[in-house]
């Protein structure tokens, strides 16, 4: 047979309404069936990840090949595809970020951390703040991909906050930097995909998640001790909303998407390090667990050590800078292995209305080099040389019972990653982003929600932003709303669906050292991303219409 019609032949194309009438409302519903598994599961029975992830991913498989008419053999190896995505390079970052802190714990290291900054402030509630939400920024501005919850939440943990706290606060705090993270990928992605203006939807974003930037800081506090006692600190909550929300509104509208969180970030935690030596609560405030303090603390070692210290974390935060500047990236991508895969790579068609019969590739890039893993690995590596007492032997036999300590995270990620990657190729989470172009001029109030949905799905923004973007666009268009401001929508309501993901709460779970939990974590987590995305929702919508000279 002639190769090129051996090729057609091999082709499917997705269907979007393979059942009921034509309608969009029961192939979404029916779509959504793992899903309602995968939550029921973690919120209801309270089930372990691997557990609730298997029976969702066993889901989508059988309805995508019974259901979407998905053959068998795309179907496997769409999943094969998302799981070895989920390995790498998701799970080489959270291996190599965990790694970094248990070094640290070994060494003893984490102690001086931990008195150091109780010499700053005593308060948890300043503590999340000034880690959760600010350090926190800075490493998704600089990695993204998982990365900041992995790291902030191990770093909370090792401070003595309650895991499920450590877990939940600080996937709350990665909400705000998520649209502009890694650098802003996300942003410039969905941009290159629909050809509007990136500084059009830079700008647009940076006029909604501020709104919501500066919120976070009280969200945390409030979360913690309720409003009452977040009155206490209210002032250095002001300066970390302001710092944040105000550098994020302008690097996003005058300098464009790449540096809105390294700034922001460096410019909160700055700001609240000198409101600090100035301004200190009149109360600390502990967990009900944690014993009462006695007195201010007093940091008995000497500059040198705490910078000592510190040390892995300044490495690694330069280093994850350094690794996501352009020129880096194009430097060390020239090693990245690339395989079109097998029985998948442009054998999926994706069809009207989500795009014009366009092949749908499936490029796995093995980019060990240019990872933002690989960069926590290389801080790893340096931080030997700055632990006392701490050789090569100890740090290899630290590293391997870091993997060990994360094995059942590691089978939770890469299901999760494969379920979202065949309801991707099946044509799935396109039925449930349809149901909502049914809304007519109420749409820019849903924008935000398909963004959501596609983050949940997902565990990214670039993710939705790419599966959802031209259909934002497309609808928008039909409308009469400008499409960059759904465009932008679904990126800013994205990053509400972030602490809710199940691949976000595998990390999370597996950095506070609670596997097994990931349903407590998923409850804890589930009212403030309802919450967080209804602002998003309402203000998109408001800017839709009454506020529309809001936009640029």
């Amino acid at each position: 047979m002639d190769p090129m019609v051996a090729q057609v032949v091999a082709t499917w194309k997705q269907v979007y309404t393979p059942i009921g009438d034509g309608g969009y409302i029961l192939p979404a519903l029916v779509a959504g069936i793992p899903l309602y598994i995968l939550f029921y599961m973690l919120a209801v029975k309270r089930a372990k990840g691997h557990f609730a992830a298997g029976a969702a991913l066993l889901a989508a498989v059988g309805i995508s090949v019974a259901l979407w008419g998905m053959p068998a053999k795309l179907a496997v190896s769409a999943t094969l595809y998302g799981a070895a995505i989920g390995l790498f390079p998701i799970c080489w970052i959270v291996i190599t970020a965990i790694w970094v802190y248990n070094m640290t714990v070994e060494s003893g290291q984490f102690e001086v951390i931990k008195t150091s900054l109780a010499c700053v402030t005593e308060d948890r509630r300043l503590q999340a703040i000034l880690i959760a939400f600010a350090f926190g920024s800075f490493i998704e501005g600089t990695a993204g991909f998982g990365t900041p919850v992995a790291i902030t939440a191990a770093m909370l943990v090792g401070l003595g906050f309650n895991p499920l706290y450590a877990a939940g606060l600080c996937l709350i705090a990665n909400t705000a930097p998520v649209a502009f993270g890694a650098l802003g990928i996300p942003i410039i992605a969905v941009a290159e995909l629909t050809k509007i203006d990136l500084m059009k939807i830079s700008s647009i974003v940076g006029r909604q998640l501020p709104f919501l930037s500066i919120l976070v800081p009280l969200w945390l506090s409030v979360t913690m001790c309720g409003f009452k006692r977040s009155l206490e600190v209210l002032p250095a909550i002001i300066v970390a909303g302001v710092c944040f929300a105000g550098s994020q509104f302008v690097v996003s509208n005058y300098v464009g998407p790449m540096l809105p969180d390294v700034i922001s970030a460096i410019v909160t935690i700055v700001g609240m390090f000198a409101f600090l030596k100035v301004w200190k609560p009149k109360t600390i405030w502990r967990f009900a667990d944690e014993p009462a303090t006695s007195g201010p603390a007093i940091c008995h070692y000497s500059p040198g050590q705490v910078l000592r210290a510190w040390m892995p974390w300044l490495v690694l935060a330069v280093a994850v800078f350094i690794w996501g500047l352009k020129d880096a990236q194009a430097m060390l991508n020239v090693v990245t292995m690339k395989l079109d895969w097998p029985s998948l790579h442009n054998l999926v068609i994706k069809t009207a209305p989500i795009a014009a019969d366009k092949a749908y590739g499936a490029v796995y890039k093995f980019n060990w080099l240019s990872s933002p893993g690989s960069a926590v690995f290389v801080a790893g590596l340096l931080s030997i040389f700055v632990l006392p007492n701490y050789g090569p032997g100890k740090a290899f036999g630290c590293f391997f019972r870091t993997i060990k300590q994360l094995r059942f995270p590691i089978v939770t990620i890469a299901m999760i990653v494969g379920l979202a990657y065949i309801m991707n190729y099946s044509g799935m989470s396109s039925s449930l982003g349809l149901a909502f172009t049914l809304t007519g001029s109420w749409f820019p109030f849903f924008a935000p929600i398909i963004g959501w949905l596609g983050v949940f799905l997902t565990g990214s923004d670039t993710s939705s932003n790419l599966l959802f973007g031209s259909l934002q666009q497309t609808t928008a268009q039909q409308i009469g709303v400008d499409p960059a401001l759904c465009v932008a929508a679904n990126s800013s309501g994205g990053v509400t669906g972030k602490m809710i993901s199940p691949q976000s709460i595998s990390v999370a779970t597996a950095a506070a050292n609670m596997v097994g939990q990931e349903g407590n974590l998923f409850r804890f987590t589930l009212k403030h991303s309802i919450g967080m995305l209804l602002v998003v929702c309402v203000l998109t919508y408001l800017q839709a219409y009454t506020l529309s000279w809001m936009l640029p």
